[in-house]
């Protein structure tokens, strides 16, 4: 194929992907047990757990407090929560309904439409972060500087990426009246495990031992470093490569799962 056919091909599905990315970002929008609960369910921990104690030391002689640290956790939290209950959800409940057979009859290509779901619901993790960070900064006077606020917005962001693959994981291995239980049964317990609600100190041996192979521990590093809290003396290279190791890993376990769900409808 020539040059100028290749880009002939390529031309309309950019067009196509924005179209397509808009329309699932206001389907997600208009539902609001998916926006509301995506959007203000970490600033709504943080005002239970964070707030009372934004201003105390996360430990004796450290000079961050508990509501820095608590801001990085649940940013993290918040997209993580979009990608595996949101977005594996969402799937789940899709294929209840027959979506998928619908779209499969369109000429919109599968790339295009799993693309788009991911960029809708990295929308909604951006607007979340973004709404936690004002109450953070308005009620429990947390004060970073510009480039704190930036790095942990970003890394929050690109730490949201792997719960992607496994939410789409999820939402093709779970059916729609299981996906919910089945994701909290493994979210939330990897959300405690990993320190994101209490300083892993506090939580027990067993678990402390666990959490270093815990994707969201991982980010949580990362996170954590961009507010000066981070908990162990690891590199941020390591935890950028256990990232990528669980990205790779969540998005063929997607990939699997999505070929085994169309091989059981179509062959």
């Amino acid at each position: 194929m020539s040059t100028a056919t290749a880009r002939s091909a390529t031309a309309p599905v950019l067009p196509m992907l924005a179209r397509q990315s808009y329309a699932e970002f206001v389907k997600l929008f208009r539902v609001p047990a998916f926006s509301v609960t995506s959007i203000v369910l970490p600033t709504m921990f943080y005002a239970f757990i964070g707030l009372g104690q934004a201003k105390e030391p996360l430990f004796p002689g450290s000079g961050v407090t508990f509501g820095e640290y608590f801001l990085a956790s649940m940013a993290l939290y918040g997209v993580a929560n979009v990608m595996v209950l949101g977005f594996g959800i969402s799937l789940a409940n899709e294929r209840g309904q027959k979506q998928d057979l619908l779209m499969k009859s369109t000429p919109l290509p599968a790339p295009v439409f799993f693309t788009a779901k991911a960029l809708s619901a990295l929308a909604i993790a951006l607007i979340s972060i973004v709404v936690l960070g004002l109450f953070a900064a308005v009620a429990a006077g947390v004060q970073l500087d510009a480039s704190q606020w930036l790095t942990l917005g970003a890394r929050a962001m690109l730490c949201s990426i792997p719960f992607i693959g496994l939410g789409f994981a999820l939402g093709y291995l779970a059916g729609p009246n299981s996906a919910p239980a089945v994701t909290n049964l493994i979210y939330l317990p990897t959300a405690f495990a990993s320190g994101l609600f209490f300083p892993l100190r506090l939580l027990p041996q067993f678990l402390q031992n666990l959490a270093p192979y815990l994707p969201l521990y991982r980010g949580a590093q990362l996170v954590w470093d961009s507010v000066g809290a981070r908990t162990e003396g690891g590199s941020i290279a390591s935890d950028w490569l256990y990232m990528g190791a669980y990205t790779v890993v969540f998005f063929l376990l997607a990939l699997w799962a999505y070929r085994r769900d169309q091989g059981k409808k179509f062959n």
